[in-house]
């Protein structure tokens, strides 16, 4: 069973960066998808990056394009997501996911089904 572990988060002034970890436990299967989420209370969860494990293909919400990136180490035991021009507005929980149906491609939020505990990253003016 899928263990998922983030990491990274944390207080920084807006216009900061952070680079959050998620550890990949107990992964059986050879290509899957990767996302970062992030929820604030009382709103929906929101997709902010994804990563197709085994082609490497990536994607991003609109809000983050061009400041974050999703990325694997080499052993794919580990997804980041770099944060760069942090905004007050982004203060929220950050979660990692995974999603083992990459063939309905790795935007298709109704196939994550295993998560971590989320790391707050709090963004201050």
């Amino acid at each position: 069973q899928v263990q998922l572990q983030e990491s990274g988060g944390g207080s920084v002034q807006a216009g900061g960066s952070l680079r959050l970890s998620c550890a990949i436990n107990g992964n059986t299967y050879r290509r899957y998808c990767m996302a970062w989420f992030r929820q604030v209370p009382e709103k929906e969860r929101e997709g902010v990056a994804f990563l197709d494990t085994g082609g490497g293909g990536t994607a991003y919400g609109d809000s983050v394009k061009g400041r974050f990136t999703i990325s694997q180490d080499l052993y794919k035991t580990t997804v980041y997501l770099q944060i760069n021009g942090l905004k007050d507005e982004e203060t929220a929980m950050y979660y990692c996911a995974s999603n083992p149906e990459w063939v309905r491609g790795c935007r298709s939020l109704g196939g994550y089904n295993r998560w971590g505990q989320g790391t707050q990253v709090t963004v201050s003016s």
